[in-house]
């Protein structure tokens, strides 16, 4: 089974999944190593552009049959068996991406990104069974211990439970309506 563990960067994803993967006794693999592996797109700047078909096609060739706890914000577009969509507070991302170094620029795409569902959609586009997990104020063992108790149940799809709208003024300077000036 081919768990994928995706959403914003600054949700959490990396931790949770390998320690999904520990529990489930599955391997943990990181799409973005896993595509740099296999040749799978080019650097442009500091980011990986990434062909989703041609990695999506070493996935299923290379993982199909394996236990796989699959790692990264592209991996919800993989052939996956189960997505786990992880998200946070829009105000959360943007303080965890500042804490990173990253800039203005990105944590606005970011914030911007969970405010509005990016991953979620997508993944509804490309997969059937959709849990959505919000992470906001929780442990990485509570947010796994949820995660375990779903699919233990047979749960496969759990999709609309967070919704930011209501936040949006707390969101609103991380938000880059403006220029690169607007905020600090």
């Amino acid at each position: 089974m081919i768990i994928a563990v995706s959403g914003t960067p600054g949700v959490g994803k990396t931790t949770v999944a390998k320690l999904l993967a520990k529990k489930l006794g599955y391997d943990y693999v990181d799409l973005r190593e896993f595509a740099l592996k296999h040749g799978v797109g080019e650097m442009k700047g500091e980011e990986l552009e990434i062909e989703i078909d041609e990695l999506a096609y070493h996935v299923e060739k290379d993982l199909r049959d394996k236990n796989v706890v699959l790692d990264g914000h592209l991996s919800h577009l993989m052939p996956v068996d189960q997505v786990i969509i992880l998200r946070a507070h829009p105000k959360l991302i943007g303080e965890r991406l500042k804490e990173r170094g990253y800039s203005k620029g990105k944590i606005a795409e970011n914030v911007e990104a969970e405010l509005v569902d990016v991953c979620l959609l997508e993944a509804i586009d490309e997969n059937e069974n959709i849990i959505e997990i919000d992470t906001t104020d929780k442990s990485p063992e509570e947010i796994v211990s949820e995660i375990l108790d779903l699919l233990n149940r047979g749960i496969k799809r759990r999709i609309g439970i967070v919704d930011w709208t209501k936040f949006y003024d707390e969101i609103l300077p991380y938000l880059k309506l403006g220029g690169d000036d607007e905020w600090a």
